[in-house]
């Protein structure tokens, strides 16, 4: 009988164990929202590929004339960057892309004339390539555009557009590119994330987006894409069990929003949701060409090309194409404040990733191999920015009991002097990829790392302190 109570009274507490580690019922309520914890892996992740393909990635092109992102600029919308906003800006009397369009490809070519090309093209496409390419450039996940402002979707959706504008042709790709790049991304031990267009469908437009007024006055609201709208994001939940659910620009009025994340986090509970559905809750804020002066308490996240075009951008090459030194700066800076860094590559119809854009993720892969320890599963410090005495600008990251000082370029001199770090006794000092200790000294009470002949690596150089931040 005793016996008998003892195993009853296991299996009570292996019972009441296995509740406790079930996952929560999240109800479409910002307050059952918000109790959504952010999950470990995304928060050390750090550095995730984001991938613009689609019918855009045919012709490839916008103009090179406006450097910088001014969205309200109506000049800066007639000559869009965004190669992806082809559609868009070809719609545009007099624009530069519908001079291109009508050079290249006739009057009378449709937009969705593309489809039959890039539906050809793209079945030359090797998903386990790109998954090796974005493993070996260091990132922890991939996030792809499943379907875009221009309506047409890169997994055969069940869903009918019901809009007149769209052909039959042009609904969905004919390979399901959402798939194979999912398994392809998961075998390489990655997390997949899916983009969805939720905001924009210039398929249910009637005009262009030309003015800063008409990006508000776009957004469709009716009941039938607000029910189109759901339907295809439960798809992509339902089929893929995306870690990321990455809307753009709003959502419909119309399509349950806080429906859509609640039902995302029972079916996903390790998943996170941006900042962009609309609504008074994210797992992260997700700044576009846009960096942060400080660190933020909030998880964020930068979105940004490797060039000024998220889409393939035939027309951009080495001088509108961020620099090694400059990208792995800008995610050094980015994790000392909280950030991730989601880095876009813009893929040509066939799959292709344009040369000048391999060259940049084998160098951030290069570097991450060196200094990955620096960055991932990092936490920041109670600062991220400093200057040395010698000059040199650092930033801060930290790892349990210890502290990383990254040295953005080459140190000007054979010391780095941190006024910002007092000294302490018996720290032990290593250049991340050289176990060789390197000499310590307190100069009017502050750090001084003493360096030895060459470092190692390239860019940035990263230092640990062990145990300086117990």
């Amino acid at each position: 009988m005793a016996r008998r109570m003892f195993l009853f009274a296991i299996l009570a507490i292996f019972s009441a164990a296995l509740s406790a580690q079930a996952p929560a019922k999240y109800q479409p309520t910002i307050a059952s929202l918000d109790t959504h914890p952010l999950p470990q892996w995304y928060a050390g992740a750090k550095l995730g590929i984001f991938i613009h393909y689609g019918l855009y990635s045919v012709p490839g092109w916008a103009p090179l004339s406006h450097p910088e992102h001014d969205f309200g600029n109506i000049d800066y919308i007639k000559n869009d960057p965004y190669a992806e906003w082809y559609l868009n800006v070809m719609r545009i009397p007099g624009s530069p892309t519908q001079a291109y369009h009508r050079e290249h490809y006739g009057a009378d070519f449709s937009y969705y004339d593309f489809a039959p090309i890039f539906n050809r093209e793209s079945k030359k496409w090797n998903p386990d390539q790109w998954a090796a390419i974005f493993h070996d450039a260091g990132a922890k996940y991939v996030v792809l555009t499943t379907k875009h402002h221009e309506g047409f979707t890169l997994w055969p959706s069940t869903t009918i557009n019901p809009s007149p504008t769209l052909p039959k042709k042009a609904q969905h790709a004919e390979r399901d590119i959402v798939g194979d790049l999912t398994a392809a991304v998961r075998k390489q031990g990655l997390r997949m994330g899916l983009y969805y267009s939720g905001g924009y469908d210039w398929t249910f437009s009637t005009g262009p987006i030309e003015t800063d007024a008409d990006y508000q006055s776009v957004k469709p609201e009716t009941e039938a894409y607000g029910q189109y709208a759901f339907a295809q994001i439960h798809e992509l939940i339902d089929r893929y069990r995306p870690e990321v659910l990455w809307n753009d620009i709003d959502w419909p009025k119309t399509g349950n929003a806080l429906e859509v994340e609640a039902d995302y986090y029972n079916a996903v509970p390790d998943g996170v949701i941006d900042d962009r559905f609309g609504i008074a809750h994210a797992d992260f804020t997700s700044p576009e060409y846009q960096k942060l002066d400080q660190i933020s308490p909030k998880k964020w996240e930068e979105c940004r090309g490797l060039g000024r075009s998220f889409g393939y951008n035939r027309a951009e090459g080495e001088a509108e194409t961020i620099a090694p030194e400059e990208l792995i700066a800008l995610l050094v800076d980015i994790v000392s404040k909280n950030g991730n860094l989601l880095l876009d590559v813009g893929p040509e119809a066939d799959g292709t990733i344009p040369p000048v854009q391999m060259e940049r993720l084998k160098a951030l892969g290069a570097w991450l191999k060196q200094n990955g320890e620096a960055i991932y599963d990092t936490t920041p410090w109670t600062h991220a920015v400093a200057k040395s005495a010698e000059g040199d600008d650092l930033r801060f990251t930290r790892k349990g009991d210890d502290l990383y000082v990254t040295v953005l370029g080459n140190p000007k001199a054979q010391t780095i002097t941190i006024p910002d770090l007092p000294a302490k006794q018996a720290i032990v000092i290593t250049q991340l990829g050289d176990n060789s200790a390197l000499d310590a000294k307190v100069q009017n009470g502050s750090m001084r790392i003493v360096l030895r002949g060459t470092l190692k690596g390239d860019y940035a150089y990263a230092f640990k302190l062990a145990g300086y931040a117990r």
